[in-house]
């Protein structure tokens, strides 16, 4: 069995009694040959070999443990035949030494205690584990055997084996496997987390970003205004640290009116007057207080605290972070790689809830995030010059250099100022229903209302929404933990997400998310939380998507007749999502969106339809394909596209190789309009 390149294929699994030089450090073959030294002990000796029945893992974990592949006595139920055994030996080296190994012994027990049912279940069915795909009948008990409780990390697991097929040289569950197993998913909480509709996923990011836009606008007049208030409050009270006791209060504010008849204090007018001085007082007013209350020096510190929660909430919809995770992010989190394909993709790195080592504390983001951080850094440096001066707060150096980008207000007109704690202890965020009462001007609860169609799409993706909460005319309820699920959804569910704003703004996490967390990228270990969610949403977007091209009006076919409504047809019939997953298992139907819409051709297309939707459309004076759906929801993109496509044909002449490329792409989207206007 050929496999891709050996040299990936390196101990993964941290112990010191494995190195470089060991004999079992690279598998020099594959695969290896039977006597192959799997495990050897500290004395040099082998415990265990490729062929044996059982692999003894104690030296590695420090405590008693092993792998069975087989039984060496009499056959039994459990027994797996050589065969299976054989390729179970593959599938665990692939996890020890493949290139995405883990890195404890007890997260490697869990992905064996994880397949391994699904290998016996092949055995007792008495085929080969790497032909399971070829029996719909087998396939069909694979959910049986599989935990509830782990269900969604087993799909993550059987997806990275997916992914490494070229390398191991087999695979058991395709993705087409891996889709219907996703439709059938146990309802746990990955399931039940509610998926925020496109409209209003889409309001609330372009409301962030603007939020945070106006304060990297306006940066330097607000670095400029906070340095002036510190210095004011320094002079009033004689020291910065006096200044941090007096709690925030407004009595206490050099800006006050009584503050005029302070001895030995230049008085040098009213908060409003220095922020209208410092050109902010439009923007505090935007964004804190409405323009028919007067501006207070507190109102500027929560503006800071608003912009910081805003940030945070940013980066959250780009990241799929929990909010404890955020909370622990530093103002150094951003680093960027290196990748030949895509250029420089970033990586946020930070401190993880979980204790999990394999949980690796990074997490891939949206180049959009940039500006999110750098505005929360800015605030975090100037909050620190208060946080170094309070002898309750005292950050160490290194918490100087480098703070938390979720600052608290412990400057000296801030509400934290005069209860402010270790700078080490980090509180939990507020929930974003607290946070939405408290700053009433971020988000527009008539913008976040929930519509018919809201529900509709909502519903979609989460059937089983509690109806008290989520409800047609209620404001929706945003949740730390609905970015996750709606961010991982967004980056595979683009016939649902028709919104091109967010087309927009999803569109570097869509390329760079599933790269990295989807194809096993390098020797990063990223965030298996967030890989858990975005694998089993690629393929929970992806049974939504058929279901709605096959029973929604937006999706029309070019052809009457033939073989193609009968297919229509079959498919429209179908009950419910079971009787179309039924179908999708048969391999009756399947979908893969395109520019024009979809196509409903099982396999690989020749044509493409990815750069090219000539040959779909029939654009080469031939008929349309016979698997082609039109999407009218996809009608504006389109008609860009046309525009776009006209502009370039100007450059060339008519000759060229290029000019009737395009030709024939204006032909293609002339004959969908035909269509969809028909």
């Amino acid at each position: 069995m050929k496999t891709g390149n050996l040299r990936e294929f390196t101990f993964g699994i941290q112990t010191d009694l494995v190195t470089s030089a060991s004999n079992n450090y690279r598998i020099p073959s594959w695969p290896p040959s039977f006597d192959w030294p799997v495990v050897i002990d500290a004395q040099g000796a082998v415990v265990s070999r490729w062929s044996d029945s059982r692999w003894d893992l104690t030296p590695w974990a420090g405590y008693p443990t092993s792998i069975k592949f087989s039984e060496d006595g009499p056959l039994s139920e459990e027994t797996i035949d050589d065969e299976n055994a054989e390729l179970l030996r593959m599938i665990a080296a692939w996890f020890i030494w493949g290139s995405r190994s883990a890195q404890k012994v007890t997260t490697f027990m869990k992905i064996y205690s994880t397949i391994k049912p699904i290998v016996d279940l092949c055995t007792r069915n008495g085929i080969s584990a790497a032909q399971l795909m070829q029996f719909p009948k087998v396939f069909e008990q694979v959910p049986g055997v599989m935990a509830q409780s782990s269900y969604g990390t087993a799909i993550m697991y059987l997806h990275r084996l997916y992914d490494g097929r070229s390398s191991i040289g087999f695979t058991i569950i395709d993705q087409n496997g891996l889709k219907r197993l996703a439709e059938v998913a146990p309802d746990h909480e990955l399931v039940q987390t509610p998926y925020i509709p496109p409209r209003i996923w889409t309001y609330q990011v372009k409301r962030l970003h603007e939020c945070l836009t106006d304060f990297i606008g306006h940066r330097e007049k607000i670095e400029s205004c906070f340095r002036f208030c510190l210095d004011s409050y320094i002079e009033y009270y004689g020291s910065l640290e006096a200044s941090l006791k007096t709690g925030g209060t407004i009595s206490g504010s050099p800006f006050n009116l009584n503050a005029r008849y302070r001895k030995n204090y230049r008085y040098i007018g009213t908060f409003p007057e220095i922020a209208a001085r410092f050109g902010i007082a439009d923007l505090l007013s935007k964004w804190v207080v409405p323009r028919s209350e007067e501006l207070t020096v507190s109102d500027f510190s929560t503006y800071f605290s608003l912009v910081t929660c805003a940030g945070m909430m940013y980066i959250a919809n780009f990241t799929l972070q929990r909010s404890k995770e955020l909370s622990t992010l530093r103002t150094s989190c951003l680093q960027w790689e290196e990748d030949e394909k895509l250029g420089r993709v970033p990586i946020i790195c930070g401190e993880t809830t979980k204790t999990d080592p394999d949980a690796d504390a990074r997490w891939v983001a949206s180049p959009s995030v940039e500006p999110a951080i750098q505005a929360l850094t800015t605030m975090a440096q100037l909050r620190m010059v208060c946080d170094q001066g309070n002898p309750s707060i005292r950050p160490s150096p290194a918490d100087q250099d480098d703070p938390y980008l979720a600052s608290t207000a412990t400057e000296p007109w801030g509400s934290a100022c005069g209860h402010a704690r270790r700078y080490n202890v980090r509180g939990h965020p507020a929930s974003l229903s607290q946070t939405m009462q408290y700053y009433t001007l971020l988000l527009d609860p008539d913008q976040i209302r929930i519509t018919t169609e809201d529900l509709e799409v909502a519903r979609r993706l989460t059937p089983n929404l509690q109806e008290d909460k989520f409800a047609v005319g209620k404001v929706w309820p945003l949740g730390w933990h609905q970015y996750r699920r709606t961010g991982a959804v967004n980056m595979f569910a683009s016939g649902i997400i028709s919104d091109s704003t967010m087309q927009q703004q999803m569109k570097h996490s869509s390329r760079l998310m599933p790269l990295y967390y989807g194809r096993h990228h390098g020797r990063l270990h990223f965030n298996k939380e967030v890989e858990k969610a975005v694998v089993l949403a690629m393929y929970q977007a992806q049974a939504a998507l058929i279901k709605s091209a096959v029973n929604d009006d937006r999706f029309v076919s070019p052809h009457v007749g033939g073989n193609r409504e009968v297919l229509a047809v079959n498919v429209l019939g179908a009950k419910d999502m079971k009787d179309l997953a039924m179908m999708v298992k048969k391999g009756t139907v399947t979908f893969r969106e395109h520019r024009l819409g979809g196509c409903m051709k099982a396999g690989v297309c020749e044509y493409g339809g990815i750069e090219s939707v000539a040959r779909c459309a029939g654009a080469d004076s031939a008929k349309p394909c016979v698997d082609v759906l039109y999407d009218r929801a996809k009608e504006p993109q389109v008609r860009a596209d046309y525009r776009r496509n006209a502009e370039e044909m100007k450059r060339y002449t008519p000759e060229s190789p290029r000019y009737q490329a395009l030709a024939a792409e204006r032909k293609a989207m002339e004959n969908y309009f035909n269509v969809i206007s028909a």
